[in-house]
C-alpha cells in the first residue's frame, strides 16, 4: 500500500514512544510516530495515498460524518502531541509525500515554529459565546387592540422597532464583554458567529471569541467571565465559556513570520 505522512502538530518536547503507539489516528492508517526536524518533533501517521489524494480527501470532507472523523483523528493526534508539552498544532490533513519532505519543511520554518512554540508555552485558549435575546413571533401582539390595517402595522413596526433596539443593546454587550476579557488574555480573536444548526438554538449568536489566556491567570479570568455572565442575564443575554484547550486559534504560523518581516522592514 502506497502511503503518506501526515503531520498533526510540532512540539519541542516529544510524548513517550508507547503514548504515540496506543493512541488511534486516522482510519486505514499506521500507528503515530516521532520525527526528528532539529531541535523540533513532528507527530505523524503513514496514510493511505488512496483515501488521502487531493480529490479523494475533498470528496470525504465534504460529508459530514466523513469530516468529524477525520477532525477526531486530528484532535487526538494533536491531544497526543501537547501530552508532554506546548505543542503547535497544524491545519488538519497537513500531508507530505514522504518523510524526508515533512522533516525539510518544517526545518525551514524551524525559527518561526520556536517562536510560536515559546508563545504558546504555558497558555490556552478559551473560548467566549454571548447569545442574544430571541425575536419575538409576529403573532404575539396581532390580538390585542383594533382589528383594523393601521392599528396592525402600527403595532408590527413598534415590535420590530423595540426587537431591533433590544438586538443594538445585546450587541453592545456583547462587544464590552469581549473588551473586558481582552484585559485578561494576551491574545484574542473573534471568530465567524456560529449558525443556529451548529449551535442548536434559534437565539442569535452575538459574540464567538477566543482568548489566549496565562494560565497563571486561568482562575481570574473565569471568575470575570461569570460576573459578566451574571450581570447579562439580567436583560437575557446569556454568556457561555468552554476550556481550557489547545490553542488552535492561535497557533498561526503565517502571522507570526509576517510580524517578523515586519519587525525586519520597520
Amino acid at each position: 500500500m502506497t502511503t503518506v505522512t501526515c503531520v498533526f502538530a510540532v512540539t519541542d518536547a516529544p510524548p513517550p514512544d508507547d503514548v504515540l503507539s496506543s493512541t488511534p489516528g486516522h482510519d486505514g492508517g499506521g500507528p503515530l510516530r516521532l520525527l526528528t526536524a532539529g531541535a523540533l518533533h513532528l507527530i505523524v501517521q503513514d496514510v493511505p495515498a488512496a483515501d488521502f489524494g487531493e480529490a479523494a480527501l475533498a470528496e470525504r470532507l465534504n460529508r459530514p460524518a466523513e469530516l468529524e472523523r477525520c477532525a477526531r483523528a486530528h484532535h487526538r493526534g494533536v491531544e497526543t502531541a501537547a501530552s508532554a508539552g506546548t505543542a503547535v498544532p497544524l491545519p488538519m490533513a497537513t500531508l507530505y509525500l514522504d518523510d524526508d519532505n515533512a522533516v525539510r519543511a518544517v526545518s525551514a520554518r524551524e525559527a518561526s515554529l520556536r517562536v510560536l512554540l515559546d508563545r504558546l508555552r504555558d497558555r490556552t485558549e478559551w473560548a467566549v459565546k454571548v447569545h442574544g435575546p430571541g425575536t419575538a413571533h409576529a403573532s404575539g401582539a396581532t390580538g390585542e387592540g383594533p382589528a383594523d390595517g393601521r392599528s396592525y402595522l402600527r403595532r408590527a413596526s413598534a415590535r420590530r422597532r423595540t426587537e431591533r433596539e433590544a438586538r443594538e443593546q445585546a450587541l453592545a454587550q456583547a462587544h464590552a464583554v469581549d473588551r473586558e476579557l481582552r484585559r485578561y488574555a494576551v491574545a484574542a480573536t473573534r471568530h465567524r458567529p456560529q449558525s443556529e444548526q451548529l449551535t442548536g438554538t434559534s437565539v442569535p449568536q452575538l459574540l464567538n471569541a477566543a482568548y489566549l489566556v496565562d494560565d497563571g491567570r486561568r482562575a481570574e479570568f473565569v471568575r470575570a467571565v461569570g460576573e459578566l455572565a451574571r450581570d447579562a442575564a439580567r436583560s437575557a443575554v446569556r454568556v457561555t465559556v468552554s476550556g481550557p484547550w489547545i490553542p488552535y486559534s492561535f497557533a498561526q504560523l503565517d502571522e507570526v513570520e509576517c510580524g517578523a518581516h515586519q519587525e525586519v522592514h520597520a
